[in-house]
């Protein structure tokens, strides 16, 4: 490594500590749950000497043992794309804002928003801007996921947000912290998001309904069951949890190009458990016509 390199790495370093360092009192250690700090511009160090450094990149590793996850770094760096450049859920991200102003944001001038299973952190960075630029509130963006390799893909890509590997059922913070709580595609822990939600807190969960990807499914398998998708269930246990404000179906048709079903492919498991020759069939394909149907569910703090 050059000494460039080396110095523009302990830079992201610092500059990411400086910033957690004014929202050091949000976190509660994972370990003993007592209050932390921000020490030296390199640590956070619980009032027990539990201590987690800051990665070169600007994360902290708040997990207390080891976790190993299937997700890959090409797997967030592709997802990354498609949010990005193919701009797939740039839809959704309006309409998550726009539900965060109106049920969380009216009277409030600073919104903390914390991203349960973030990934590679382009939802919440686009969610952020929105509602920075269209509400014009000022925004606090936390981002944790159990896969280091989607937090690391974060803090290299995202400054100005707090990035962490943590654990769903042992989140690293005290509790009544954040205004809004975000669940996108991704596994829940209901008794940690009430834990977690100020009084009047808002939590927003993303559903995929019976038509999401549906083009996708249909090409990679053959089996009626894996082609469809109920989220009843889902959508039943969420209204038992918290104080159920609303719900509302996205339903959008995007045309990807060649580089954009690439990413697609790359980004979901779906590819996980089909033959390589339906896949490679799928990608040989130069555009094509993908469904994104969504639920969108929006509760309270039940606590």
């Amino acid at each position: 490594m050059n000494e460039v390199t080396s110095l523009l790495q302990e830079n992201k370093r610092i500059k990411s500590a400086k910033y957690v360092s004014d929202f050091e009192t949000i976190f509660a250690c994972p370990i003993c749950h007592s209050s932390m700090k921000v020490m030296g511009f390199k640590s956070l160090i619980c009032s027990n000497h539990h201590t987690f450094d800051f990665a070169k990149q600007g994360y902290m590793n708040l997990t207390t043992h080891s976790i190993n996850s299937k997700y890959s770094k090409g797997l967030f760096e592709a997802r990354r794309k498609l949010i990005t450049e193919g701009a797939f859920y740039k839809p959704l991200s309006y309409a998550i804002a726009k539900m965060i102003n109106e049920h969380a944001g009216k009277k409030k001038e600073l919104i903390s928003i914390l991203d349960t299973g973030c990934g590679e952190g382009s939802h919440l960075t686009s969610i952020c801007d929105i509602v920075k630029s269209d509400f014009f509130k000022g925004v606090v963006g936390v981002g944790i996921d159990i896969s280091k390799e989607g937090i690391l893909v974060a803090s290299k890509n995202y400054s100005n947000k707090i990035w962490a590997v943590a654990d769903l059922a042992n989140m690293p913070f005290k509790n009544k912290q954040f205004d809004v709580i975000l669940n996108i595609l991704s596994p829940s822990n209901y008794a940690e998001f009430n834990r977690l939600l100020k009084s009047d807190g808002l939590v927003i969960k993303i559903v995929p309904k019976s038509g999401y990807l549906k083009e996708l499914r249909e090409h990679l398998f053959h089996q009626p069951e894996k082609q469809n998708y109920s989220n009843l269930e889902t959508v039943e246990r969420f209204k038992e949890s918290f104080q159920f404000v609303e719900s509302s179906r996205l339903r959008y048709t995007m045309n990807l190009n060649k580089s954009s079903l690439q990413w697609l492919v790359q980004m979901t498991p779906l590819t996980w458990s089909t033959t390589e020759e339906r896949v490679t069939s799928f990608l040989k394909k130069n555009m094509a016509h993908i469904t994104v149907d969504l639920d969108i569910l929006v509760g309270k703090n039940t606590m």
